[in-house]
């Protein structure tokens, strides 16, 4: 059997980002409008900083407003409420995200539930897990969920119905919601974690494989479907080859898996550009929806 075919989420992720330029410009042209996102970051955690940055630059580069709020540590959780009440408020800012890990002193479920669900550029929000949940038009989907969706129906078509999907995983920010999207595309869908008994048997039925488990190369080869699409979306840090070096490895083993998957994401360069493409596409969305002219083709939900 031939190796996997390799699905390059960093192509794919450079088209999205290029057509939501265009949609970011046809809006401008169309309702005088320029989608803005309010980044909000609290404290100095350095790779917060570099998530930071990354999307800030993204902004930017695709013509939209960033409007950076960058915080010490010593925040107090009432001035951020205070903060997030203001840019709801704020007809110029379409999205909100509030990076994540927030300091211990503040309450994460609290700060998220301030957004305004309709500016909520994480789709973390309860209210839009609850219209994803219920199949309602107008969710804003998370976007590493999302952005595996558009990755999988690239490779596998735009119909997945019938398939068996399984999602490893049952987080509210990736297990959770990618379950809810699979459902909705007609797949007949398992969620699998760490206390499902014959977890490899479960895996094996699977056309399609999400991993989100946060495991470094807890799925082995022989846990994969001959054939199946496996979308990787774990990056964990592991000893590298060199004493005292690391390396990013996925929560599937990689060189084991593409000799049986029919197509697999890697690590780097799979899930993690789509990311942020995504959440530039979150934006778009909400602007959209705020100036009510149509929504991305992407946005799906």
């Amino acid at each position: 059997m031939a190796e996997a075919k390799i699905i390059d989420g960093k192509a794919f992720a450079a088209g999205l980002r290029s057509r939501v330029a265009q949609g970011v410009a046809d809006l401008k042209k169309s309702h005088g409008i320029t989608p803005g996102l309010a980044v909000v970051l609290v404290g100095e955690d350095p790779a917060s900083q570099v998530y930071v940055r990354s999307k800030e630059k993204a902004l930017v580069e695709l013509g939209m407003n960033s409007f950076d709020h960058h915080h010490p540590m010593d925040m107090s959780e009432e001035d951020l409420l205070v903060l997030i009440a203001k840019l709801n408020a704020d007809p110029a800012v379409h999205g909100i995200l509030v990076q994540l890990p927030l300091p211990r002193h503040m309450d994460t479920t609290k700060v998220l539930a301030a957004i305004a669900p309709e500016k909520d550029a994480d789709g973390f929000h309860v209210v839009n897990a609850g219209l994803l949940a219920t199949g309602q038009k107008g969710a804003i989907v998370p976007c590493t969920p999302l952005g595996s969706l558009l990755l999988i129906r690239d490779t596998l078509g735009t119909d997945l119905k019938g398939k068996r999907a399984l999602v490893l995983g049952r987080s509210n920010i990736v297990g959770k919601p990618m379950a809810q999207l699979l459902l909705q595309q007609d797949c007949t869908v398992t969620v699998a974690h760490s206390r499902t008994a014959d977890l490899p048997g479960e895996c094996r039925r699977a056309d399609i494989l999400v991993a989100a488990v946060g495991r470094p190369e807890m799925v082995r080869g022989d846990w994969i479907k001959p054939g199946a699409c496996v979308i990787d979306v774990g990056i964990n840090r592991v000893p590298g080859a060199e004493p005292g070096k690391t390396r990013l490895a996925g929560d599937v083993a990689f060189d084991e898996a593409k000799l049986v998957a029919g197509s697999i994401t890697p690590v780097p360069g799979g899930v993690g550009p789509m990311t942020i493409a995504c959440l530039m596409l979150n934006t778009l969305t909400a602007a959209c929806r705020a100036a009510g002219a149509p929504v991305p083709a992407e946005a799906l939900a």
